[in-house]
């Protein structure tokens, strides 16, 4: 009725998306561009919102997914004219931090965990387990590059350069972001991209965030007090609603607690 009557204000609308979880290209329960796209495309046009908020909950994960995700809301954003606020739960860490710099601006509780703007990468080596029982690794390959960082040999300093080079590609990236994207903000009093993590007030004073802030008193703060917020998630399958893959949920679950372990939650 009110997009008839010019005379009648029309109600100001949040469109909301949580964001939660591991960032990984596949998985159950975890982040990636191809499940949430869907989500986040629907919130930024139906209905046409004033604003998008994003409740961000995630340690982190994938470089690539965390970067595809972060560039599609930014995309969206431009696209659509339409102002985005993220607000953190317990952590936006590592690849988490990355999507919350996707926002405008970045709220948090004064007991989140930010930061952690850094690259990891990590495993075992089983090469004198298996030398001890007896057991002999034989690799056959087309390329001498092919077998390296192999957990079943022991470590080759030139395959630690290596990943030492492509990880500091990736940090590169993940800094150019977080300086693009909180240009202006950032504050020199600290090195903020050594990978340790932060929690709420003093993100805030280090300009990683905006401030301590919460989703409906901030957004009613910038939106008035009649604002309405639509909620936008994505939808369980059949097999998710009727608790199949117990056990492929159950080895998820321990890896994404094993990931939320590591800020101490």
């Amino acid at each position: 009725m009110k997009q008839w009557i010019p005379f009648l204000k029309k109600t100001p609308k949040v469109a909301v998306v949580r964001l939660s979880g591991v960032i990984a290209s596949s998985g159950r329960g975890r982040l990636n561009d191809a499940g949430i796209g869907p989500v986040l495309e629907r919130a930024f046009k139906k209905g046409k919102p004033d604003a998008v908020a994003l409740i961000l909950n995630s340690p982190g994960g994938s470089p690539a997914q965390s970067s595809l995700i972060a560039a599609r809301i930014q995309r969206l954003a431009q696209e659509n004219d339409t102002k985005v606020f993220a607000f953190v739960e317990d952590v936006a860490a590592s690849g988490g931090y990355w999507l919350a710099c996707a926002a405008d601006e970045i709220w948090v509780d004064q007991s989140s965990v930010v930061g952690s703007i850094g690259v990891i990468s990590s495993g075992f080596g089983l090469d004198e387990l298996i030398a001890k029982h007896g057991v002999s690794r034989r690799v056959y390959t087309a390329g001498k590059s092919k077998s390296s960082l192999d957990p079943f040999k022991p470590e080759n300093p030139e395959d630690l350069k290596r990943l030492e080079g492509y990880l500091s590609q990736l940090h590169e990236i993940f800094i150019d972001h977080v300086q693009t994207r909180r240009s202006g903000k950032l504050s020199g009093e600290a090195d903020l991209f050594n990978g340790e993590i932060w929690i709420g007030q003093k993100a805030a004073e280090l300009g990683l965030v905006d401030g301590v802030g919460h989703l409906v008193p901030k957004m009613k703060e910038h939106f008035g007090e009649k604002v309405q917020f639509m909620k936008y998630g994505q939808k369980k399958g059949l097999f998710q609603r009727f608790g199949a893959e117990i056990v492929h949920d159950a080895i998820a679950g321990i890896e994404e607690r094993a990931e939320y372990a590591r800020f101490g939650l």
